[in-house]
């Protein structure tokens, strides 16, 4: 199962680099999209909308102003769930995804790793 972050930054501070570190730790394959490229523990960061295959899961590190630009992205990537981590609640973009039989989910990577429920 292959999970994509988009937001990753290369900031150690940011959660989205510290859910690609978790998500690597605990053994999940991952593809990094941000604003700028970098890498994160030898994985690099790809900007823009790479083409990208066999994504199941997308964890979303961007405001709902800020996720335009991705929704049909998502859409075409067609994962099994979107996890809106805690500042990138999206009702509308929610609805959007459910309509398209994509799962959205409103809760934290990081926790959800932690308590062995991802």
């Amino acid at each position: 199962m292959k999970t994509l972050v988009i937001g990753a930054s290369e900031n150690t501070d940011r959660y989205a680099n510290r859910a690609a570190r978790s998500l690597l730790q605990h053994g999940h394959t991952i593809e990094l999209v941000g604003l700028r490229t970098g890498q994160i523990q030898g994985h690099p960061i790809q900007t823009g909308l790479p083409a990208l295959t066999d994504i199941d899961t997308v964890t979303l590190y961007v405001g709902a102003r800020n996720q335009a630009g991705y929704v049909d992205y998502l859409k075409q990537l067609k994962p099994r769930r979107v996890i809106f981590n805690p500042g990138a609640e999206n009702p509308d973009l929610s609805r959007q995804l459910k309509q398209e039989g994509i799962e959205p989910i409103e809760a934290c990577t990081l926790v959800m790793l932690s308590i062995g429920n991802y």
